[in-house]
């Protein structure tokens, strides 16, 4: 390679990392530098209601309280337990109204523009529709079961410790199933129609199609669905906060309601950024996951 094509290659380089710069000053000031001062404000004692303490540093004992702290571990599993279910029920419903919109039908691009409708309304919305839906006293689904004979009497959906939890993934199915469907049905129109036209001449049902056309093929964007909505599941803070505050009896709270809590309520913030901090890392742990799944699907292929 002459000296001249090496010259070219490197100016070209340092063209890419001069407009590269930009995007990574802006990640470290908005994104890198809050994170690290979280870290580190969690090895402090620093509460603001008690500001004659000052900032005291404590190393791990933030880390070490919450791991004893029967509330943490309830968040948490209230946390894993929402997104769970939610996740779960988001892929079945997402991939059934994804294989219905990728048919030849009559009014196709209504029905996906419709589908949209939940996901494109912002979550505070949702979340006051779907409180005034499940109101002991003037809710419409209290009515409605009233009337097919279900019920005797109202009952108090987001007031019992029993339903409350299963009241917000109904609220989050809901509301974030059509996104799931959308990243579903980009997965499904890159695959081949040949293929289809192949395994009906070989005598396959449509259940066998799916099994071993569909399933297979559509694995690598079912993965990411799964990612985007684990992420964002986890993190869950807006829907509880509305719906119903954490309670009744902590029932609902999420590590991400425990830490606001923590934070705004108490103004405890060496303890509340210990709790946003491990948050952070069990997002990131799953983040890691999923990317190394997808890493090795990438390989195979």
């Amino acid at each position: 390679m002459s000296a001249k094509k090496i010259g070219l290659k490197a100016d070209e380089a340092r063209l890419g990392y001069w407009m590269v710069l930009p995007s990574v000053i802006i990640i470290a000031v908005f994104a890198l530098y809050p994170i690290i001062d979280a870290i580190w404000l969690s090895l402090h004692e620093y509460k603001l209601n008690m500001p004659a303490l000052g900032k005291n540093f404590v190393g791990l004992q933030n880390y070490i309280t919450a791991f004893k702290e029967v509330r943490f571990f309830r968040s948490l599993w209230n946390t894993t337990y929402f997104t769970l279910l939610s996740v779960f029920f988001e892929l079945v419903l997402g991939l059934a109204i994804a294989l219905l919109m990728n048919r030849n039908f009559f009014g196709r691009g209504l029905v996906r523009a419709s589908v949209l409708i939940p996901w494109a309304i912002p979550t505070a919305i949702t979340s006051l529709m779907w409180k005034f839906m499940f109101n002991d006293q003037f809710g419409v689904i209290n009515d409605i079961l009233q009337r097919m004979g279900f019920l005797d009497s109202y009952y108090p959906w987001l007031g019992s410790t029993g339903t409350a939890m299963a009241a917000i993934i109904i609220t989050d199915v809901w509301k974030t199933t059509p996104f799931m469907a959308l990243l579903l049905l980009a997965g499904l129109q890159v695959i081949s129609k040949d293929l289809y036209e192949a395994a009906k001449v070989d005598g396959a049902t449509t259940m066998q199609q799916f099994w071993k056309i569909t399933l297979p093929l559509l694995k690598p964007a079912m993965l990411v669905a799964l990612l985007f909505r684990t992420l964002d599941a986890f993190r869950i803070f807006d829907l509880v906060f509305v719906m119903t505050g954490g309670g009744p009896g902590n029932s609902t709270e999420t590590l991400s309601m425990f830490a606001q809590t923590t934070l705004m309520r108490y103004l405890d913030f060496g303890y509340g950024s210990a709790l946003a901090v491990i948050t952070f890392f069990c997002v990131l742990l799953i983040s890691m996951i999923y990317i190394k799944i997808l890493g090795v699907r990438a390989s195979s292929r």
